[in-house]
């Protein structure tokens, strides 16, 4: 697999720009974006978490295959960028936790800004101490005994179920839950997931001050047009008011 085009003097300032332009946005919203941009919707299988709630992440993909030894976690992060994020597969394995305190330091000091484990964690206490993000299934005391053969791809891809990740995808992560998104196609998604936010937060607002939701939306009107035409959606009622909702 030939490196991806974002690999280059800049990129740096990229991850940087991402991870301030996901601090005010949730991946929610990034979902919600993606859906409107028509754009392939890759979330990480359900049940992956932070370490501790309020965790938030966002960067370049630096990807890794285990295979019961910490070296490929070492080789993959002297190819890092600051800002990356190391994404590992593990094959979702519940029977061994494959990244502990030490490789959580490790990735600290190459200046990567969090981990995200298609598998399991361990040495919790000690994770938590760090405070540094680390999203996974969940933590299991037993380390790995096992040492599979290496395969090509295991520095240059990740699998999830369903898709792959690479060096040309971005990752976001926070309590929700963590979704990958190409890196192209960051900077539109951003843009609208802001919008998105902007209308949600006045339709917030006006709930507050006494508006109900289904007011904003001319729910009605909606019911009223269903009723003579059953092909009438609800999501088809939004898109001609402009609303962001379910869209």
């Amino acid at each position: 697999m030939l490196p991806c085009v974002v690999l280059k003097r800049g990129m740096l300032m990229d991850n940087e720009l991402l991870e301030d332009g996901f601090s005010r946005l949730s991946t929610a919203l990034i979902a919600d974006a993606c859906l409107l941009q028509r754009v392939p919707l890759r979330v990480a299988q359900g049940g992956i978490h932070p370490l501790f709630p309020g965790m938030r992440l966002a960067g370049r993909v630096l990807p890794s295959h285990h295979r019961g030894s910490v070296d490929v976690f070492l080789e993959a992060m002297r190819k890092a960028l600051p800002g990356d994020v190391l994404v590992v597969d593990n094959d979702g394995r519940p029977d061994e936790g494959c990244v502990g305190d030490l490789t959580v330091l490790e990735a600290r000091s190459w200046g990567l800004a969090g981990l995200v484990v298609r598998g399991y964690h361990r040495d919790t206490a000690e994770l938590v101490r760090l405070a540094f993000p680390v999203f996974s299934y969940g933590s299991c005391p037993a380390g790995p005994r096992r040492l599979d053969q290496r395969e090509p791809h295991d520095l240059s891809l990740a699998k999830w179920d369903g898709f792959t990740v690479n060096d040309c995808d971005a990752v976001f992560a926070d309590d929700d839950g963590v979704l990958f998104v190409p890196w192209n196609k960051i900077e539109e998604v951003l843009k609208v997931a802001r919008s998105i936010s902007s209308v949600e937060r006045q339709q917030a607002e006006s709930i507050r001050a006494g508006k109900k939701l289904s007011d904003q939306l001319g729910f009605d009107e909606y019911l009223t047009k269903r009723k003579s035409d059953p092909s009438y959606t609800f999501r088809r009622h939004l898109r001609e008011r402009g609303g962001a909702i379910e869209e």
